[in-house]
């Protein structure tokens, strides 16, 4: 197929519900990808933060190609060694109790819910509080615990039992702390709301409160997790232990899958017939995320996630057109001094580079194993972009 047939099948088959851009991507290696008619593109993006390890990662590869001729999937009620494999090597890496694996990071976010009003109920707290500007998904559920107006639009009425904190304020937060109130919910870098990083000191004071309130502290690491911002999970670089971690994205390198980590205190909370899901913990997605996990749970893997990030971050601050760069290792968000994000991301992919936006910046979140070449590449290509802008 040529791609303007592509892009026909397309504006007839699918609903529109996302902004295309004019490239049909048909393979890749690591961070460089090529379109249908051949043409070669940096990828920073790496699928919205989902091929951790690049794509066509040889080791991910043979893990899930020797899975799937295995057994492919089976029903939940019979044990998976590899669905039992990860959850302990998971627990492990991230210091929780127990899994429940599902398909997404909203799927997840749901379980994170239903756990703290489970948690709640006998004392009659239901309410959750999570932050203005926040993001945790796309289901009604989710919509409602995500702290942005726009996405509430045209789907209304929500679920009721969320309330909106302003991030840093911890008076306002302690008041609102009235006894009705099960968890608090929280990203520690708000990847949709404009690669925001949460104040140390608030985390450290809001994990404080909660314990003294026993209200459960949720901590969404669907975008920031497994490596993403230099640590397994974002949180063990605030040196804070969640009640509740959340995470999807990058887990399986590619794969669908979701997954809610409940710590000690949690353990069997859920009980047979209060969740499920029909994908969750499939074979040959646990077998992608044993892989990630055992690659980017390494010291020396993640602190190459901070040389990379610290570098990018660096090169992208020379540039004149920059005002400023925020985010954490591998997730970046940069401020232009003038211009518009989105035009940006169209003309940086005419060029053949990758790129995100949030809000009003432009969004970096590269595969974690990019290299030095790749990097080079795709910054070479964004300056000559900003320098044509003006």
């Amino acid at each position: 197929m040529t791609f303007q047939q592509i892009k026909e099948q397309e504006q007839r088959y699918i609903i529109h519900t996302y902004g295309r851009v004019d490239a049909a991507l048909v393979k890749g290696k690591n961070a460089t990808a090529w379109d249908i008619e051949g043409r070669e593109y940096i990828d920073f993006t790496s699928g919205i933060g989902v091929n951790s390890l690049g794509y066509s990662d040889p080791g991910w590869t043979a893990a899930v190609s020797k899975q799937a001729g295995e057994i492919q999937h089976l029903c939940n009620y019979y044990y998976s060694p590899q669905n039992t494999a990860l959850a302990e090597e998971l627990c492990k890496a991230a210091g929780m109790a127990q899994a429940f694996f599902c398909n997404s990071g909203a799927e997840a976010n749901e379980c994170a819910i239903k756990t703290a009003r489970k948690y709640g109920e006998k004392r009659g707290a239901y309410k959750i509080v999570t932050l203005e500007n926040s993001f945790h998904g796309r289901t009604l559920t989710t919509l409602a615990a995500t702290g942005q107006e726009g996405f509430h639009k045209d789907f209304l009425p929500l679920t009721d039992g969320f309330l909106y904190a302003q991030s840093g304020d911890i008076k306002a937060l302690d008041t609102m702390l009235d006894g009705t109130v099960c968890a608090v919910m929280i990203e520690t870098v708000q990847g949709e709301g404009g690669v925001v990083p949460i104040d140390p000191d608030y985390l450290g004071s809001l994990s404080r409160l909660c314990a003294e309130r026993d209200v459960l502290l949720i901590i969404d690491e669907v975008q920031t997790g497994v490596g993403r911002t230099g640590h397994f999970y974002s949180f063990q670089g605030y040196g804070v232990q969640p009640d509740v971690v959340t995470s999807a994205k990058g887990l399986a390198g590619g794969l669908p899958i979701g997954v809610c980590l409940v710590g000690e205190k949690l353990r069997d909370i859920l009980k047979p017939g209060q969740q499920g899901s029909t994908f969750g913990g499939n074979p040959v997605v646990c077998a992608g995320a044993r892989e990630v996990v055992r690659r980017v749970s390494e010291p020396a893997f993640l602190q190459s996630v901070r040389e990379k990030g610290r570098a990018m971050t660096e090169r992208l601050e020379s540039l004149p057109q920059v005002e400023f760069v925020r985010g954490k290792g591998l997730m970046l968000g940069i401020k232009l001094k003038s211009g518009d994000a989105h035009d940006v991301l169209v003309k940086c992919a005419q060029r053949g580079l990758l790129v995100l936006t949030a809000k009003e910046l432009v969004r970096f979140l590269p595969p974690l194993t990019i290299t030095t070449e790749e990097i080079d590449k795709g910054l070479m290509i964004f300056a000559q972009v900003l320098q044509e802008g003006n």
